[in-house]
């Protein structure tokens, strides 16, 4: 039956509930299919042991659906199952155009906040197709599929509703896109790693504390990034270049990253990293890592020793939403399908430049002009936004330990 004859014709709903068990679905359709019904829609969850089943199928022949619908019932109590049929015209309705994911991280994800976000979906004109459970670990994540409104209308509605509630929300259009491979672009300092690598050199040459005001002053969009760069970088003259090895050894991964980048390279994202840091230690962190880009600043060295200046190209606000737009272009990558992860000022104009911007961990400033933000410290938690569940992920480590 094609699905213009589907739309009007007569149609019945057997939904099956109760105790999962191997063979239940392959039973329900054996016992179909002795009455020539085609299948027009399936949907079946398991929740904590307990299976919803639904089959929406055509009318059986003419004087049949009597006994398809004691059979079923018959079958159903022998499974020790309940079964409910009814009768109806036609598939689904149609969803509505604009079609967006929701996707909802909390820790712990109350119900009040699900229903403060299911009701401000409702109001923007979305209707709610489906709910997915993407992880239960180290945060709750859900994902809505939602229709009947326009992504952007949508993102802003639920972000004031997010902050609100304390939970993280990002709003993405759904599409084949989702599946596309993408490139991902990190900041360094205080996003991939849990330090800021100028304070790290700094507490070498006994500067900590001057150098800590300036990086705070220019996090907060209170100095210029490139003369708050130069003020800091001319503290460290003359500190021996051997220093640079000792910082390496003292950067500390942001939780989570490993697995974030190792995931992602498994799904064949390309994934790189921009910086107001020093490439001193971003090259080192793109061999360790594995990553496909990595750029900063260059501290320039003389007989070995720091000169007090950098050399090159400076990475600053704007560079670093260059330096996005250039890495997707070598990677082949629309800059839609680009996501970006930072924390601070600096990073504002690359996280609004990609398809998604992620605040992570942010500063306020950031959190409000950024697509989404993520609250939570643990930086594969990103993964869930992207509609990866926390099995595929686990998956890919007993995939990486079998390979090691």
């Amino acid at each position: 039956m094609s699905a213009s004859q589907t739309s009007d014709a007569r149609t019945l709903l057997v939904k099956i509930f109760g105790k999962d068990r191997p063979g239940l679905t392959a039973g329900l359709f054996d016992t179909l299919a002795a009455f020539s019904v085609d299948v027009v829609d399936i949907e079946q969850v398991v929740t904590r042991g307990r299976m919803v089943l639904c089959a929406l199928v055509t009318e059986p022949p003419a004087g049949l659906e009597g006994d398809l619908r004691s059979t079923v019932h018959s079958w159903a109590e022998s499974m020790k199952m309940q079964a409910e049929i009814i009768s109806g015209l036609g598939d689904n309705r149609p969803r509505g155009l604009g079609r967006s994911l929701v996707t909802v991280l909390g820790h712990p994800l109350t119900a009040e906040s699900t229903a403060a976000i299911a009701a401000r979906i409702t109001s923007t004109g979305g209707n709610i197709d489906r709910i997915f459970r993407l992880a239960k670990y180290p945060v709750t994540a859900v994902e809505f599929a939602v229709s009947g409104t326009e992504t952007e209308t949508l993102r802003t509605a639920l972000a004031t509703e997010a902050a609100a509630l304390g939970v993280d929300v990002a709003v993405v259009a759904a599409g084949l896109h989702r599946r596309a491979q993408r490139l991902v672009v990190m900041d360094v300092d205080s996003t991939l790693i849990q330090d800021e690598v100028i304070e790290l050199f700094a507490a070498h040459a006994g500067c900590e504390e001057q150098v800590a005001e300036v990086t705070a002053a220019a996090m907060r969009g209170e100095l210029d990034f490139e003369q708050s760069l130069h003020a800091r970088v001319a503290l460290l003259k003359g500190l021996d270049a051997s220093v640079i090895d000792k910082v390496r050894s003292e950067v500390r991964l942001t939780p989570g990253a490993r697995t974030l980048i190792r995931t992602l390279k498994r799904l064949g994202f390309q994934v790189g990293v921009v910086s107001g840091g020093f490439t001193q230690v971003t090259d080192d962190l793109k061999e360790r890592l594995g990553l496909d880009f990595a750029q900063a600043n260059t501290l320039e060295i003389v007989d070995g020793k720091l000169t007090g200046k950098v050399t090159g190209e400076i990475v600053d606000r704007a560079g670093k939403a260059r330096l996005l737009r250039r890495f997707a272009a070598e990677a082949g990558v629309p800059l839609a399908q680009t996501v970006a992860i930072g924390d601070g000022a600096n990073d504002l104009d690359m996280l609004n430049a990609a398809g998604l911007g992620v605040a992570f961990n942010a500063k306020p400033v950031v959190r409000e002009a950024a697509h989404t933000a993520v609250n939570f410290p643990f930086l594969d938690t990103v993964l869930y936004l992207l509609g990866v569940t926390r099995e595929e992920v686990e998956a890919a480590d007993t995939h990486d330990d079998d390979a090691g």
